[in-house]
Formats: C-alpha cells, sequence, structure tokens
C-alpha cells in the first residue's frame, strides 16, 4: 500500500486546474474555468472546475468530483492507479506501507516483471523498424496485412530475430535476471542455454489499465504446421489472463464516448479496426468471457457487442459466457461476420464505413438468437425442445437484479411467443429457477435461519409536505458539515478554533440525535478523530479520500454556490459580505437549527406521553419537562433570531 506520507505529498501539490486541463481545453470564467465535459458530447461549454473548492462539476451530465476521481472516470484508473499516476507526474517518491515478507517478494516480482516487459517491448519495437531482418520480413508482413506505420508504434508492435538467443543474451547483459526472464515467458533455458520463445515472430505487447506492459503475444510468420500460431505470456504476478482484454487501455476513452464495448477475438482485429477509426473494441484472446473481463466492460459501458466469424466456432465462441454476461447486467448483442471473413479481413474488404454500417444493423439480441440457433438443432423433437425451454428459463433466470425487472419480464414475453408456450408457465419456470440459485447460496453461507422477512403491509406513505420537511433537514445537516470542513481551522474565539466549539457544543449531544444521515454522522467522526490525533482536517483531506463514497458526498456538499461578479464593485459602492466574513454566524445558526430541531423532538415525544394515562406525580414531571423543554426552544429561537409559531 502506498502510505499516508506519500499520499499527503502527491495532494498537496494537486493542481486540478492543470490536470483537468491536460484533457479539456479551459477557459477562465470569473473565479472559475469553463470547458466542454469529456464525459458527455456537447457543443455549448457546462463543465466547470472550481481551483478554490478542488471540484468539478457538470452541469449537463451531472458528473462531479475531484482530480483522482476525475482521472478515475476518465481514464479508468483504480484509486492506487491515480495515486500513482499523480505521483509520476509531480515527481513523487512513492514509499509503501509496511508489507508481509510474502507481499514484498511479490511486489518485487511485479515490479521485476514490468521493467523486463518494458525493455522487451522496446527491444522488439527496435528490431522491427531499425534493422533490416525486421524490415525485410515483419514490417513487411504488417505492412502486406494492411497495417501503417502510426499504427504499428501506437500498438508498440514489434518483432523478434529468428535467432536462438538474440533477446536473450541482450536482456542478460542488461543485468536482468535469468530467472524472472523465465517466469516472463520470453526466454526459456534449453540443454542448460538460454533462448528465446519468441524467434521470427510478430509481437503483440498486452497493456493494462494504466498502459503498462503485462505480457505478450507472439504469432508466427511463416507456415509451419507444428509450432503453434501463438504463444501467449504465461500466467505469472501480472499477467493474468482472465483479467485482461487486449486493447482495453487504447479503448477506455472511446467506449465511454460510444455507451458501446466491441469485443473481438484476436489481436489483429482489434489493431485493424483501430485504424479504421472503430476505436471502442477490446478483444478477449480467443478464450470464453470471463466474470473479471465483463466487470472490466462494465467499468465502461453496459452495452457490450460481440462480433465474431459466422462458422460454427464463431458461433460456440460468442455463446461461451452468456450467463455471466447477463448477471453483470450487461446489455448483449451479438454480430457475426459473413463469407467466412473475420473483422480483420472484412474491414479490409468493405472498408471502415460499410463496416460501421453492417455492424449497426446486423445486431442480434444474445438470448434471442440463443434460442434461434438451438431451436435450428432440435427441429421437431419434443424432447430436445423441452431441454431448449429449460435451458432458456435457466438463462433468463441470470437476469434478477431489481433494475433488470422490466427486461426480464420482456425476454420472457419474447421467448415464450417464439416457444409457443404459456408465458406463465415460462415465468413460473424462470422463477423456480431463481428460487433454487437462492436456496443454495444460503446453504452455502448459512443465512437461512437469520433472514427476516418484511411484510409487504408494512409500507407507509410518506406524504409530500414530510418529504419536503425531510429534505428541508437534510440540507441542515449538510450546511453544518460544510461550515466544519470549511471553517473548522478558523479562529472561534481566543482560546478556541471554530472545530473546537462545534465539539464542545455536541459533546453532550450525541450525534446520532442531532444528525439523521449516516453518512455524514461518518463525515464527522472522522473529522473529530483526525482533529484529535493533532491532523488538521481540511475539505481536501476528505475530498481525496480513498473511501469513494465519502469522497463522493463531501464534492456534493462543496458544490458549487452563486459567485459575486467581480464587476459588483463597479455598480456598488461598500463592502459586499461573504461567507468567509460571516463564519461564525453560519456555524452558530446550522448548529442551532439542529439543537432546536432534538428540542421539537423532544417535546413531540414528551407530548405523545402526557396523552397516555399515568399517575398524578408522572403526569406533573412530564408537565414539567414540557416546560423545561420549551424554555430551551424559547432561548434558542431568540439566540438564532427566528420566531416559532406553534
Amino acid at each position: 500500500m502506498i502510505s499516508q506520507n506519500t499520499i499527503q505529498q502527491i495532494l498537496s501539490r494537486i493542481d486540478i486546474i492543470e490536470i483537468v486541463g491536460s484533457f479539456v481545453k479551459l477557459k477562465k470564467r470569473g473565479t472559475n474555468y469553463l470547458g466542454l465535459c469529456p464525459f458527455h458530447n456537447e457543443k455549448s461549454p457546462s463543465f466547470t472546475v472550481s481551483p478554490a473548492k478542488e471540484i468539478y462539476k457538470c452541469f449537463g451530465c451531472g458528473k462531479s468530483g475531484n482530480s483522482i476521481s476525475f482521472l478515475m472516470e476518465l481514464e479508468k484508473y483504480s484509486y492506487v492507479e491515480a495515486l500513482r499516476w499523480l505521483a509520476q507526474k509531480y515527481n513523487v517518491e512513492i514509499e509503501e506501507t509496511e508489507s508481509s515478507p510474502e507481499q514484498k517478494l511479490h511486489q518485487q516480482a511485479a515490479e521485476s516483471l514490468y521493467a523486463i516487459n518494458n525493455f522487451a517491448q522496446k527491444f522488439f519495437s527496435d528490431v522491427l523498424l531499425n534493422t533490416e531482418e525486421g524490415q525485410d520480413i515483419g514490417l513487411s508482413y504488417l505492412k502486406h496485412r494492411g497495417f501503417k506505420e502510426d499504427i504499428i508504434k501506437r500498438f508498440q508492435l514489434g518483432f523478434n530475430y529468428d535467432s536462438r538467443d538474440g533477446f536473450a543474451k541482450a536482456a542478460l547483459s542488461a543485468q536482468y535476471n535469468l530467472e524472472l526472464l523465465q517466469k516472463s515467458g520470453l526466454v526459456a533455458v534449453r540443454d542448460e542455454k538460454p533462448v528465446d520463445n519468441y524467434r521470427g515472430r510478430i509481437i503483440f505487447p498486452v497493456h493494462n489499465q494504466s498502459g503498462k506492459v503485462v505480457g505478450f503475444g507472439a504469432r508466427i510468420i511463416k507456415s509451419n504446421d507444428k509450432a503453434p500460431k501463438y504463444i501467449n505470456t504465461p500466467e505469472n504476478e501480472i499477467y493474468i489472463k482472465s483479467k485482461i482484454l487486449y486493447g482495453s487501455y487504447f479503448a477506455r476513452q472511446a467506449i465511454d464516448k460510444a455507451d458501446e464495448c466491441l469485443l473481438v477475438e484476436g489481436y489483429t482485429d482489434v489493431v485493424s479496426l483501430h485504424q479504421a477509426g472503430v476505436e471502442n473494441v477490446v478483444a478477449s484472446g480467443g478464450t470464453s468471457l470471463t466474470p473479471d473481463q465483463l466487470r472490466l466492460v462494465k467499468k465502461y459501458t453496459n452495452n457490450l457487442t460481440i462480433i465474431y466469424d459466422g462458422d460454427n466456432a464463431g458461433i460456440k465462441a460468442a455463446l461461451r459466457g452468456l450467463d455471466l454476461a447477463l448477471e453483470e447486467s450487461l446489455n448483449v448483442k451479438l454480430v457475426l461476420i459473413p463469407d467466412k471473413e473475420d473483422p480483420d479481413s472484412y474491414v479490409n474488404k468493405v472498408g471502415a464505413d460499410a463496416f460501421k454500417q453492417f455492424i449497426a444493423d446486423n445486431k442480434k439480441d444474445f438470448v434471442l438468437f440463443q434460442l434461434e440457433i438451438a431451436l435450428k438443432d432440435a427441429v421437431n423433437d419434443s424432447t430436445k425442445k423441452a431441454a431448449i425451454v429449460n435451458q432458456v428459463a435457466e438463462t433468463i433466470s441470470k437476469i434478477n437484479k431489481a433494475e433488470d425487472f422490466t427486461r426480464q419480464q420482456d425476454y420472457i414475453k419474447q421467448c415464450a411467443e417464439i416457444l409457443k408456450i404459456e408465458e406463465s408457465g415460462l415465468n413460473a419456470l424462470v422463477n423456480k429457477f431463481i428460487r433454487e440459485k437462492i436456496t443454495k447460496e444460503e446453504n452455502r453461507n448459512n443465512r437461512a435461519a437469520n433472514v427476516v422477512e418484511i411484510p409487504e403491509t408494512a409500507v407507509t406513505a410518506i406524504e409530500e409536505d414530510t418529504l419536503s420537511l425531510l429534505n428541508k433537514d437534510e440540507q441542515q445537516e449538510r450546511a453544518m458539515v460544510r461550515s466544519l470542513l470549511e471553517f473548522g481551522l478558523k479562529q472561534w474565539d481566543d482560546d478556541q478554533k471554530v472545530a473546537d466549539y462545534v465539539f464542545d457544543e455536541v459533546k453532550n449531544n450525541d450525534l446520532e440525535e442531532l444528525i439523521d444521515n449516516k453518512e455524514l454522522i461518518r463525515v464527522l467522526q472522522t473529522y473529530k478523530a483526525w482533529y484529535d490525533a493533532g491532523i488538521e482536517p481540511t475539505s481536501k483531506n476528505f475530498l481525496y479520500h480513498e473511501d469513494s463514497a465519502m469522497s463522493s458526498l463531501v464534492v456534493s456538499i462543496m458544490d458549487f454556490a452563486y459567485e459575486i461578479s467581480p464587476n459588483w464593485s463597479t455598480f456598488y459602492e461598500g463592502k459586499i459580505f461573504t461567507r468567509e466574513d460571516l463564519y461564525k454566524q453560519e456555524v452558530f445558526s446550522t448548529l442551532n437549527y439542529l439543537k432546536l430541531r432534538k428540542i421539537k423532538r423532544l417535546m413531540d415525544e414528551n407530548q405523545r406521553d402526557l396523552e397516555k394515562t399515568h399517575t398524578a406525580e408522572e403526569q406533573l414531571v412530564l408537565l414539567q419537562t414540557h416546560q423545561h423543554l420549551k424554555q430551551v426552544e424559547m432561548d434558542l429561537t431568540r439566540q438564532i433570531g427566528a420566531v416559532i409559531f406553534r
């Protein structure tokens, strides 16, 4: 893990205008900056960045966040990957927290493998572009396949000599460890001598989400029936095939903008389509889809279109992983390339525009296509048809998330019509599979005995006035937290800061009694823990918190308010008071509002008790309690300058 000291160094150097400005053209507008939103297509700029608050917000699509969440959203980095990107940008040396011996060994091996792969990629690219053998064999082959030099350089394609140990000698001369070279799959040891694994092959580097080379695919050029067409990197600390989609690093932004991911089988399919201008495309490497690969797609979009060869093998490959895709709530379509072509050859044959049009015109719904293929095999065999009904019902049962209910019901209706069976019967069968799955999960987790069912009748209608009141209370809670985040380190009086005053005031009032929103309570508790530990918390500490939920909440609390025009003084004289000038009044009033709300709740509770039957002594205590609470209410009301009408 990255140490807190390193994180603080990174955060202290972040300039949101510099970070966002690397991706978006920004123009100054008042105290903020404005540009075209990178997250959706727009002609008029609505993407606003505040350098003072260190947050951005698009008033078109609603996306908002800080520098780190901007990188995570745009570049699809994890929190740690975004921190490493920033550390590299600002030349901050990353310090890792104490790890176990096993973790240290794993990390050291991973870093060494990254270094070896980086060296290998440069070596293979240099051989391809700058040596006679590479140009005559490798480059001429790629150009014959229609690849242009700019796309070759973009994907960092390479070539290795056909000699026994050209790369091995170079790597060992550069002091790379032989054992790790073997683990990387680049070098093997035969007859006690290191030899190259990828001799005379075109090399396709495989990149992870941050652009680092994690492995290679090496394609044979010469016709040799005995040798495999591709040799791929064996699994190691950084290369886990089930978690990788080839080309995702280059496609991530295009997928995000198109809101669709095209999935093909091979490396050359991806490179060819990118060259043709179809950039929202990745490859599975010819294997069936895994849950990790599907979750990687889901980071960018919910829409997956699989493009495979139209032969039987292509169809079978496409159908594998269907149920997993449905469980991930992906909308899956299928396009089969005609005439025994693959995406690479077909786009070169018909051109980019015709290829795009073909994809748009020939998308088939995955579930319905699966049913269509199965029915062709069944013909008039009633036994096979019964098996198909079960298969389809089980497939549809995978669509069992609440938000996908309408989609599930639509599939049931369409499939019942195609199968010519009763919709209610298919619906019952789907529900049977869902129940069986739930039962298995409950048994597996030993949770069956602890389930508490809530009756459907236990639903209370909420009137509009109540909703309005709840919303008002929520805004007051957020206002109190915001005032603490912004002004907590300012002086309250000669002896204490605002944070001291706030926590002194609430120390005798349980936070849960003052604030309903549990997430806001968590922010306050985190603030107090830091403050008590001698750390001076600011909104920045929360904006860049590794807990994305807390960070997002604080971003929404610190949202853009109206700003005073710099031309105001041209038309009006005198000082215009800002929140900075009036921070004590803001802290005081927001805190007292919550206290007043608590008193009103206690009064209501006490009133309900008064309406019940009590002894004379109990009745007297309740009346005295009411008078005391009423006096406290009046005092608070006077303090905040409000009038309460009962």
